[in-house]
């Protein structure tokens, strides 16, 4: 193996029995999900592809064998992975998860996969051509909560589910500027927040088609117009699917809710509900209930040590051998119930 331009931070031994990792940006999710993965000792942490040396040294610190430390993409794709983590702005997620699996390596992308449906469609066609698995960080799906919620539905406990609440309101806002540039991020907290209020609503539902969408964006509490530059900071939407379910959606940044974060998922059924909310503005701890007219009963409650889960599912998968998974092209579906949201 030819060695990168940049000096690995120590020599590697390779255990083949576990899939080999790039890692590419180490930002707070980067790192977590890296760290998650590590622990699970089902994956190497083989490189990392960080243009800052101090933050490629704090997420490779005490990792053993340590990994190789490149400064781009390039320089990760010459080394021989089996997988690489993507955890950039989102403008990049598209290109580097194509070049990624063009070069016959399966992708973890954080969300969102793309910033429109044409994008996420060009990664599905990349990711099918080269068989190579492809998951995205749709990380509340591997909740303790929303598990036991989306089983009560898929078993019919509930009864046919007509109508679904989600909400995701962040009291704090991203803190870095590309969030708020249209081009950069492809949206506001729609694409942010809401991606993960939509996936859990078509995800549970088990995927029926959108019939229509409607909603209001407002940035800095004014109406947005469809064409502008700003991205939104509020937004409500609802969507009425094929199936018969209404979803009323909401999500912002920097809303004056009381509290760090309001996140929930609420599902109602003709023989009942069901319902995954934080805990006290908590952005981690969550707890699932089940309702039958006035009642209401506990399912789960925490702690739940859930941040990592998806990122280690993909690696397991991987290294249980799994090519591309026909289910990525849901992806497709979502992408096209946030740009329904957007108007576009």
């Amino acid at each position: 193996m030819t060695a990168p331009a940049r000096r690995p931070l120590g020599a590697i031994t390779v255990d083949t029995a576990v899939p080999r990792l790039g890692f590419l940006g180490t930002g707070w999710i980067g790192r977590h999900r890296l760290r998650a993965i590590a622990a699970s000792g089902i994956g190497l942490v083989h490189a990392v592809a960080e243009p800052a040396e101090a933050a490629a040294r704090e997420a490779c610190d005490g990792l053993s064998p340590a990994p190789i430390v490149t400064g781009s993409l390039d320089e990760l794709l010459e080394l021989e992975l089996d997988g690489i983590v993507i955890a950039t702005p989102s403008a990049l997620h598209a290109e580097q998860a194509i070049a990624a699996l063009e070069r016959g390596i399966a992708v973890f992308c954080q969300k969102p996969l793309a910033r429109t449906t044409a994008e996420t469609r060009r990664v599905i066609d990349a990711a099918r051509a080269a068989d190579r698995l492809l998951a995205v960080d749709l990380s509340y799906r591997f909740t303790a909560g929303m598990m036991v919620v989306r089983e009560l539905v898929s078993r019919g406990e509930l009864g046919e589910v007509f109508a679904v609440d989600v909400v995701f309101h962040n009291a704090y806002g991203p803190d870095k500027p590309w969030f708020r540039d249209m081009a950069l991020s492809g949206g506001g907290c729609v694409i942010d927040l809401g991606i993960h209020l939509v996936d859990l609503a078509l995800w549970t539902l088990d995927y029926p088609r959108l019939r229509s969408a409607t909603s209001r964006l407002f940035a800095g509490g004014r109406p947005l117009r469809a064409t502008g530059r700003d991205v939104e900071d509020y937004a409500v939407a609802r969507l009425d699917l094929e199936s018969g379910a209404s979803v009323q959606l909401s999500c912002s940044w920097n809303l004056s809710a009381g509290q760090d974060a309001v996140i929930g998922a609420t599902f109602y059924g003709t023989r009942g509900g069901a319902s995954f909310h934080n805990v006290g503005g908590s952005f981690y701890d969550f707890t699932a209930d089940r309702f039958t007219g006035t009642k209401r009963e506990s399912l789960v409650t925490p702690p739940d040590d859930w941040g990592g889960r998806a990122a280690v599912d993909w690696v397991r998968r991987l290294a249980a051998g799994a090519r591309f998974d026909p289910a990525a092209a849901r992806l497709v579906d979502l992408a096209a119930a946030i740009d329904r949201i957007y108007g576009r």
